[in-house]
């Protein structure tokens, strides 16, 4: 039933008429036809929204077993829908939302940082010389380490560079 109460709120008159062509009486008799639905479905909406009263006397005129009838119309008037508190559901769901969001805007602004920094070392990718035109001066500004690490093998009095004859041969004339 709400599939099919859900498919007569879609229907678009206008496209219908325009779409078939309609004119004249054909026209006129698809408007008389829109006018009555909408008029069923006011009446509908009207009536779905007053309360539902049982008439027991006609029952009870109309049936024998008054038994029945009394425990019905006792249950029917006894009857209470369940209310539920959904205060504090809701409270930890806009908590639960808060945190998510504080937490959405730390993980934003360390991306933005991340992004800051990614962004500055492409630009000295793109900006750098090549490597071939590099003197060692600008190597050993730019990593301290290596003239550390190139000191420590003088001063132990190692000139070659560990693995370097593995990688490139020896290139010493004999």
């Amino acid at each position: 039933m709400a599939a099919g109460r859900s498919a007569a709120l879609k229907i678009d008159w206008v496209k219908i008429t325009t779409s078939l062509g309609l004119k004249g009486n054909t026209a006129a008799a698809l408007q008389s036809f829109k006018k009555r639905n909408e008029d069923a479905r006011r009446k509908v909406q009207v009536l779905s929204e007053k309360p539902q009263e049982i008439d027991f006397s006609y029952y009870r005129s109309v049936l024998k077993n008054q038994a029945i009838i009394d425990e019905i119309e006792r249950d029917f008037k006894a009857f209470k829908p369940v209310t539920y508190d959904v205060g504090r559901q809701i409270r930890a769901i806009e908590a639960f939302e808060a945190q998510a969001v504080k937490n959405a805007k730390e993980t934003k602004n360390k991306v933005d940082v991340e992004l800051g920094d990614l962004e500055a070392t492409l630009k000295n990718i793109e900006e750098a010389r090549p490597f071939e035109d590099l003197t060692v001066d600008e190597v050993v500004a730019a990593r301290p380490d290596i003239e550390e690490r190139t000191k420590q093998l003088v001063s132990k009095g190692r000139w070659a560079v560990p693995g370097y004859k593995e990688r490139f041969g020896d290139l010493s004339v004999v």
